[in-house]
């Protein structure tokens, strides 16, 4: 998978309305541009824009039959895309994990202190309850 598509099917997903669409696609084997402008609270139009980001992406392809357009997952395309950005965040992970051993991280309490800026800080007192301040 080239980077162009990469950053084309990851602009596809992050769009909430594109994602619900290509959820209720991959939830049957098929589905008609029609059926899925009555399934949301949007203009035919902006159903198909939608539909024309996740083809250009390559998560749906279509099929004409007549008048009808008919739309259907490409679900390689998606494990592909999944799989790279598996290996992407493997990288960014082992570079991390790295650079915490070379600053002598040695278990999970040193990561929360350098996370928190460095020393392990003081708890703050506790404060006192009302059944407290009456005793």
């Amino acid at each position: 998978m080239d980077a162009e598509q990469f950053q084309r099917i990851a602009k596809a997903l992050a769009d909430p309305r594109r994602f619900e669409i290509l959820e209720h696609i991959a939830k049957q084997s098929e589905v008609g541009c029609r059926r899925l402008c009555g399934c949301f609270p949007v203009r035919q139009a902006t159903i198909s824009h939608h539909l024309k980001e996740l083809a250009s992406a390559g998560l749906v392809e279509s099929r004409r039959d007549g008048q009808f357009v008919y739309y259907r997952t490409r679900p390689a395309v998606l494990e592909t895309y999944m799989a790279e950005l598996r290996r992407k965040m493997a990288v960014q992970v082992k570079a991390h994990v790295e650079a915490e051993v070379d600053a002598g991280v040695k278990d999970i309490k040193d990561v929360k202190d350098l996370k928190e800026g460095g020393a392990t800080r003081a708890k703050p007192p506790r404060r006192r309850t009302s059944a407290a301040k009456q005793a």
